[in-house]
């Protein structure tokens, strides 16, 4: 196997491990919620939370079809919160993180395109629709923050 490659399965298991945490993190936000408007912001949080192991599901098969490596079963740390202005800060912050870390992947693979020659339209193609998803989460997050 291949440096890039390697290096390829690496990160894209750090971001299973977000991925993995994120799920959990807002699936145990959302039993915290209460009030007038929980009922919406409740339902939001696991949508939210179902996008995220479609993600660990893309994430798991670019690792171990495409690039041949074995994906990860940890998570990466979660974030505990209580009231709901805290629980969209938290969860906002993890996903512009996640963002971050995603581009620099996507990054990766856009500069080894030619290392990449039977992966690289599947892999550019996965990552960025993480990337456009997890923006869309960013929004709703800043949206329902009144940011």
């Amino acid at each position: 196997m291949g440096k890039v490659k390697s290096e390829l399965i690496t990160m894209l298991n750090g971001a299973l491990e977000l991925e993995h945490a994120a799920r959990i993190q807002y699936l145990a936000h959302a039993e915290l919620i209460s009030g007038i408007n929980a009922e919406a912001i409740i339902e939001r949080l696991k949508e939210i939370a179902s996008d995220e192991g479609k993600h660990e599901e893309k994430f798991r098969e670019l690792i171990g079809n495409y690039l041949g490596g074995e994906p990860i079963m940890s998570l990466a740390e979660t974030h505990k919160a209580k009231d709901l202005k805290k629980i969209l800060e938290v969860n906002l912050k993890g996903e512009k993180d996640a963002i971050d870390f995603y581009k620099q992947i996507y990054r990766k693979v856009i500069e080894n395109k030619d290392e990449l020659q039977y992966q690289f339209e599947t892999l550019e193609h996965e990552i960025r629709h993480v990337i456009i998803d997890e923006q869309e989460h960013v929004t709703e997050l800043s949206l329902l923050l009144g940011k």
